[in-house]
């Protein structure tokens, strides 16, 4: 009865892991959307909102702390938890770097853009694939998939490195340029941090899974 007790209530964790990385897609993929559209209002917003997001890592650790008291958890029942643990973690930092992007787009305020955005998008949208199918992972409980996922973070460094050179040709050609190019990186170093915590709740999987702690795609390409 306590096993069966145990397992429903990890069960509602997971669902609530999941809602909260919809929330990190959701935040990431608005704050590129309102870059692109120098849209202030939705910026704010997102900014504001990122305060949901943390209270849901509240929510989750203080259940997760409560579970652990009254069920007294070992050994494959205590990696889940831990796993929750680091992966919330993990989904309230992306966060943070959603809420970073909309804060350069209030700095940036209605000045043009020094160019059209073309790779900051494609690193958005491959960095929210990523995050979505490693939650999809940690459901399945799927090590293997979780191990391709890590890989994908070199797809999305590739693609900062040429934000960053594009945009540094920009600044060494104009110096004028600068203020306005220099926050682009920025919100390209963001989505690259993304994809890297990613990569964090890949190894997560793995551990809890497998229960050995490993590195995963230590080099970059």
């Amino acid at each position: 009865m306590i096993r069966e007790s145990f397992s429903g209530r990890m069960r509602e964790l997971e669902k609530e892991v999941v809602n909260m990385g919809d929330m990190v897609i959701a935040a990431t993929s608005r704050s590129v959307e309102a870059l692109k559209a120098r849209n202030i209002d939705d910026a704010i917003k997102i900014i504001a909102d990122d305060l949901l997001i943390n209270k849901k890592r509240w929510d989750i650790e203080e259940r997760c702390i409560k579970l652990i008291a009254l069920q007294q958890p070992v050994a494959s029942d205590l990696r889940e938890i831990i796993a929750v643990l680091n992966i919330i973690t993990d989904l309230e930092r992306m966060g943070d770097y959603a809420e970073g992007i909309a804060k350069i787009v209030v700095m940036l305020g209605t000045e043009p853009l020094v160019k059209p955005l073309v790779d900051i998008p494609r690193m958005e949208e491959k960095a929210a694939s990523m995050l979505k199918r490693s939650l999809e992972a940690f459901v399945r409980r799927d090590a293997q998939a979780a191990k391709a996922i890590c890989n994908e973070d070199d797809d999305v460094d590739m693609l900062y490195d040429q934000v960053y050179r594009e945009l540094l040709t920009y600044m060494i050609e104009d110096p004028k340029t600068i203020s306005r190019a220099t926050p682009l990186i920025w919100a390209a170093h963001n989505l690259e941090r993304i994809a890297d915590r990613v990569t964090n709740i890949c190894e997560r999987i793995v551990f809890l899974v497998t229960g050995s702690m490993q590195e995963i795609n230590v080099s970059r390409y």
